[in-house]
């Protein structure tokens, strides 16, 4: 079994900054990818940022170039950096993460900014 806790979230002024944080932890013998995925009321859940077993990273159009998204191994955490944030930024940030052939998802953090 895998867990996944998400935290960092919160409530910042556009142009601000965030950085969530997920805590991986469990059976992790061999992880194919990670990436954070937010929803927002009313939308489908979407991607943002993920990052390959390999470190090769994509972002969503939205976010390239203010968002950056990074793993530390030995810690078993993925990074969520976010800057000049957005009032459309505002969503539940969901972790995800591929281990093997299963996926596994966090609680999800709110995060919410203000115009």
């Amino acid at each position: 079994q895998v867990q996944l806790v998400e935290s960092g979230g919160g409530l910042v002024q556009a142009g601000g900054s965030l950085r969530l944080s997920c805590a991986v932890s469990g059976s992790i013998f061999s992880i194919n990818g990670q990436g954070w995925y937010r929803q927002a009321p009313g939308k489908k859940r979407e991607l943002v940022a993920y990052i390959t077993g390999g470190g090769t990273t994509n972002y969503a159009d939205s976010v390239k170039g203010r968002f950056t998204i990074s793993r530390d191994n030995a810690k078993n955490t993925v990074d969520l950096q976010m800057a000049s944030l957005k009032f459309e930024d505002t969503a539940v940030y969901y972790c995800y993460t591929r281990v093997g052939d299963l996926a596994y998802w966090g609680q999800g953090t709110q995060v919410t900014v203000s115009s």
